[in-house]
């Protein structure tokens, strides 16, 4: 069997990678034998402030283990910043092979109560910064015929969650982006892919431990560290995942889900044509049994972490 290492050869960025989940990824990939960009603006969960050192700690521990990679702390917000990471990547590392988009701020709030500048600045962060990223990596991709992209997605978007108007509207954004990249890019062998992860941060800080259950649910949700996210990222930048594209995964502890995405469920027709009547008689009632509920993630994914 061969010892040759998975991603052997490939430069990959990691966005947001000082902590968590990106920290997770960079790790793997590295020990897969990428290339990796570890970037990292280095603010707080709600964006403000910077600090370059969970970046370099991350590139010193990659290097501990014997593998390649940089530091970067520039926003990906901004456009020519994004840009400039990329050039980066290929002056250090002689091209780029992918881009895992994670970079993400929180700025929840119930909907009645969010600001503009609440909504305007999650937006900017994840899912522009997608973009940027995404943008920045296509000429690259399309002169050399090749390239991946792993967007961060949220079940809170995918399926619901109360006080993340801005994250959801990001997050869902975010699965539209790489579903038109994967369209758009499979002319040049460019595949772009979503996960959804489910993962221990203190941003669980809020879960009741006052009972038993509760501190034997939250023992629980811990059992989900970010480590588990990185080997579904790694090995959809694999030769084996040369052929997916546009998918959306999840991943949940020791699960690893597809999503499924939009098709129509109910369909209603007349040959004379709908008026607005005709349409609260026949349609409305026809189609209440199939419309989904108000759900939030928790309903949807109701059992423990396998």
């Amino acid at each position: 069997m061969s010892t040759q290492k998975m991603l052997a050869g490939k430069v990959i960025v990691v966005t947001g990678a000082g902590r968590g989940i990106g920290r997770a990824i960079a790790i793997q990939l590295a020990a897969e034998g990428a290339s990796v960009v570890v970037n990292d603006l280095g603010a707080s969960p709600s964006g403000e402030g910077a600090d370059a050192t969970p970046a370099e700690e991350v590139v010193a521990e990659i290097r501990e283990r014997g593998g390649q990679a940089i530091a970067n702390t520039l926003s990906v917000a901004e456009w020519d910043n994004a840009h400039e990471i990329i050039a980066e990547a290929i002056r250090e590392f002689g091209r780029i092979d992918g881009v895992v988009n994670n970079a993400g701020i929180l700025r929840d709030t119930i909907f009645h109560k969010m600001t503009e500048e609440q909504f305007d600045i999650v937006l900017q962060v994840h899912l522009k910064g997608s973009f940027n990223m995404s943008r920045a990596c296509a000429p690259h991709f399309r002169e050399q015929q090749s390239g991946c992209l792993v967007h961060m997605t949220s079940t809170s978007a995918l399926i619901g969650n109360l006080g993340q108007a801005n994250y959801m509207a990001a997050k869902l954004g975010i699965v539209g982006l790489s579903k038109s990249i994967a369209l758009d890019m499979a002319r040049y062998r460019v595949r772009s892919n979503c996960i959804s992860p489910f993962a221990w941060s203190r941003l669980f800080g809020k879960v009741p431990t006052d009972t038993p259950e509760q501190q034997a649910r939250v023992e629980k949700i811990k059992q989900m560290t970010p480590e588990k996210i990185a080997p579904l990222a790694a090995a959809l930048f694999s030769d084996a995942a040369a052929d997916i594209s546009g998918q959306i995964f999840a991943v949940r502890n020791n699960e690893i889900f597809l999503m499924s995405q939009p098709r129509p469920i109910r369909s209603a027709h007349t040959a004379e044509g709908w008026t607005p009547e005709s349409v609260c008689e026949r349609v409305f009632p026809a189609f209440r049994p199939s419309m989904y509920p108000l759900d939030v993630t928790a309903n949807v994914f109701s059992w423990d972490p396998v």
